[in-house]
């Protein structure tokens, strides 16, 4: 293990995962592990699910929609700053054409 690496235990959904990790990789780890959680213990509490597989499954299918939607936001912007451009680039040809 290198200086940079990191062994770490996360818990998730009441296991323990050892990982090896970067150090810079640890607060990110540890963030998805408590939201994971997070999801887990509001999913408890609204449904009489109990399986912590399902319920794991619940949690996969909320943050895997929810970054689909992200990435859809973002290519509709993307696609938004290209028209942008290219509007900016016929006036600017535009432009120079007259000179």
């Amino acid at each position: 293990m290198s200086q940079e690496q990191l062994s770490i235990k996360l818990n998730i959904g009441g296991r323990v995962y050892p990982l090896t990790i970067s150090m810079d990789e640890e607060e990110a780890m540890r963030k998805a592990a408590h939201d994971i959680n997070e999801k887990i213990r509001a999913y408890e509490s609204q449904y009489a699910v109990r399986d912590k597989q399902d319920l794991l499954a619940m949690c996969a299918l909320e943050f895997a929609l929810d970054r689909a939607a992200s990435l859809k936001e973002m290519e509709s912007r993307d696609l938004e700053l290209d028209q942008q451009l290219d509007r900016s680039k016929k006036v600017l040809n535009d432009y120079l054409e007259t000179i």
